[in-house]
């Protein structure tokens, strides 16, 4: 097979899905260089970080984190658009597992049962053909191993894109998109909740609004990627 592998990349040889330098040894989509380049936040040991401090007053949360700063132009932006655009399923596995590691090896997050992707459509889900937040959980529960739910809290409005709007738009946006189907499934768990990126935070609100009535549910959130200044 290894044999089989190399004569393949002789003549397709896999590229470096953000700067198309030739991958070599086991890399894989993200070459070395450009993974050590990569903006990371590495804030999950931190209780208060700056993540923690732009819910409060708005999410009753245990815990946050995420793995990389995103600043438009900067290599988190190209991880994303690989992800959400240019359908690179492997890369959203990949980039789950690092921030799987980070919250594992953090000991903030050791009580949580279960993770839960933040849902998408599912018209957008049947157009993108996944849901990269489902891609991310199941990339975390490699190295921190939790039950992945991913059909109880359901998304029942089709939403504009938030990219363009300010926080008191994006929250309008989003208001009464999300539904739990079965809140007892949720009823006195410790969940994590996974977005590929917070931005004003309006997604993960509005999540929150449709749990908030569950009996003794604790939320925590992580994210692949948290807006920086830009």
């Amino acid at each position: 097979m290894s044999l089989l592998r190399d004569f393949i990349e002789l003549f397709f040889p896999r590229t470096c899905c953000l700067c198309g330098t030739p991958l070599v040894g086991d890399e894989k989509e993200v070459c070395s260089a450009c993974m050590l380049d990569l903006p990371f936040a590495l804030n999950a040991p931190d209780d208060n970080n700056f993540i923690e401090r732009r819910y409060i007053g708005r999410l009753p949360i245990q815990s946050t984190t995420a793995l990389l700063i995103f600043r438009r132009k900067n290599k988190t932006q190209q991880i994303l658009h690989q992800i959400k655009y240019n359908g690179n399923e492997h890369l959203a596995l990949i980039m789950g597992r690092q921030l799987g590691m980070h919250i594992a090896q953090s000991g903030r997050f050791d009580d949580v049962d279960i993770l839960v992707p933040v849902p998408l459509h599912p018209r957008k889900q049947r157009r993108r053909g996944y849901n990269q937040s489902l891609l991310l959980c199941q990339g975390i529960a490699m190295v921190f191993p939790r039950p992945i739910m991913s059909d109880n809290l359901v998304r029942i409005r089709h939403t504009d894109t938030q990219t363009r709007k300010n926080r008191l738009q994006r929250l309008d946006n989003m208001k009464d998109v999300f539904h739990v189907v079965n809140p007892s499934a949720f009823a006195g768990k410790h969940l994590l909740l996974v977005d590929d990126v917070i931005t004003t935070g309006a997604t993960t609100e509005a999540c929150w609004m449709a749990m908030k009535h569950i009996d003794s549910i604790t939320l925590s959130i992580a994210a692949l990627a948290v807006a920086g200044d830009t």
